[in-house]
C-alpha cells in the first residue's frame, strides 16, 4: 500500500510540473530535491527512472528537432534580406540597371532592368507571384520579421531545453544513486542477520 500511495504522490507532483511550461509550451522538468518524494522501496526505483528517461528521451527529440528549424532559419533569413535589399533598391531606381543573372551555377547572362513597379517573388513549392514593388516590400518586410522572432524563441527554447534535460539527469543520477545506498544496505542488514543467526559450535568433551 505504501508503495502505491507513494506513487500516486509522485504521479502527482509530476502532474503538477507537467502543468507548468515555458511561453511556447514545452513542460519544466520536475525537481528532484528528495528522492523519497518519488521512491520509497527499491520496487519503485526502475518504473521511476524509466519514466525520468523517457522525459529526457523526449527533451532531447525537441531539441534535434529546434536544432533543426534554427538551422533553416539561418540560412533562410540572408536569402529574405538579400531579396528585401534588392526589390528596395529597384523602388528608388529611376533608370536601366545593367545586371548579370545566373543560368546556372557556373554560367550568368548580362540583362539590363528598365525602371518598374512590380516585381516577381518566389513564394516555394515552385510558386512565383507578381507583386507591386510597395506590396513586396511590406511583404519581405514581414517576413523577415517572422524569422527574426521564430529564430530567438527557438534559441530561448533551445537554453530551456538545455536546462530541463540537466535537470532530469540530475534526477535520474539521484535515484541511482539512492537505489545504490539502499542496495548496500540491505546487504549490511543481510550479513548482520546472517551472523545472529549463526549456530553455536558443538561443546567438545
Amino acid at each position: 500500500m505504501a508503495t502505491t500511495s507513494k506513487a500516486a504522490v509522485a504521479a502527482g507532483k509530476a502532474k503538477d510540473t507537467a502543468a507548468a511550461t515555458n511561453p511556447r509550451g514545452i513542460p519544466y522538468a520536475p525537481f528532484v530535491d528528495k528522492v523519497e518524494d518519488y521512491v520509497s522501496t527499491r520496487a519503485d526505483v526502475e518504473p521511476t527512472l524509466r519514466s525520468f528517461q523517457e522525459m529526457v528521451a523526449k527533451y532531447q527529440f525537441m531539441e534535434t528537432n529546434l536544432q533543426r528549424r534554427v538551422a533553416g532559419l539561418r540560412d533562410k533569413m540572408p536569402d529574405i534580406q538579400k531579396t528585401l535589399d534588392t526589390v528596395r533598391f529597384l523602388k528608388i531606381s529611376d533608370e536601366d540597371v545593367e545586371t548579370t543573372f545566373e543560368l546556372n551555377d557556373t554560367l550568368y547572362a548580362k540583362a539590363k532592368i528598365p525602371p518598374t513597379d512590380e516585381v516577381y517573388l518566389w513564394l516555394g513549392a515552385n510558386v512565383m507571384l507578381s507583386y507591386p514593388i510597395d506590396e513586396a516590400v511590406e511583404l519581405l518586410e514581414s517576413k523577415l520579421k517572422a524569422a527574426k522572432t521564430s529564430l530567438s524563441n527557438c534559441e530561448e527554447d533551445l537554453d530551456f531545453l538545455r536546462e530541463q534535460i540537466t535537470t532530469m539527469e540530475v534526477a535520474v543520477a539521484r535515484v541511482y544513486n539512492w537505489d545504490v545506498v539502499q542496495k548496500r544496505k540491505e546487504k549490511e542488514e543481510e550479513e548482520k542477520a546472517a551472523k545472529g543467526t549463526k549456530p553455536e559450535g558443538k561443546p567438545t568433551g
